[in-house]
């Protein structure tokens, strides 16, 4: 059965913790605990996916430990070292206005208020201030804050993001 759902990277299995199986978990969420709001997660790797449900999970020092169902020993846990957790997409709870998630900007096409387009959104980075979007097209490489002063509208429809950003920026 193939699954059309579209899930999201959320972080990854870094390592072990003890002997019963405990994960270490690098998440790719604004709370490492975050991650813990979602009761099933996909786990892949070189092509590979597993469905695994979580037990239960504590942020120790920083760190997110995590205990999955059915993974009890170091060994059962050890073989999940690398694999990428992924969440299904509605899954997460909704947005307030003017809130976006990373997962939704991806991949976003960005148009100036000249209506030149500037490229698709690849990625974003956190800088502690704002966010950035990080955009690739035929002008090159282009960082831009994610802010209102240079952000006008974000049209999640029809996936464009209009920003006040010129091309010798």
């Amino acid at each position: 059965m193939t699954d059309n759902r579209q899930n999201v990277a959320m972080g990854y299995i870094k390592g072990v913790f003890g002997v019963k199986g405990w994960l270490k978990v690098a998440a790719n969420t604004e709370y490492s605990d975050s991650l813990l709001d979602y009761p099933e997660w996909q786990l892949s790797k070189d092509g590979q996916r597993l469905s695994v449900k979580v037990e239960t999970g504590k942020v120790v020092n920083g760190e997110l430990q995590v205990k999955l169902v059915g993974i009890d020993d170091r060994e059962a846990a050890f073989a999940l070292r690398g694999h990428t957790i992924e969440v299904n997409r509605e899954d997460f709870a909704p947005t307030e206005e003017g809130e976006y998630y990373w997962a939704d900007l991806v991949g976003m096409t960005v148009v100036n208020t000249e209506g030149i387009v500037l490229g698709k959104v690849d990625n974003l980075m956190e800088t502690g201030a704002h966010d950035v979007l990080m955009i690739s097209g035929e002008y090159g490489r282009k960082l831009i804050p994610f802010v209102s002063q240079y952000i006008g509208n974000v049209d999640t429809e029809n996936k464009t993001i209009t920003a006040d950003w010129g091309l010798d920026y």
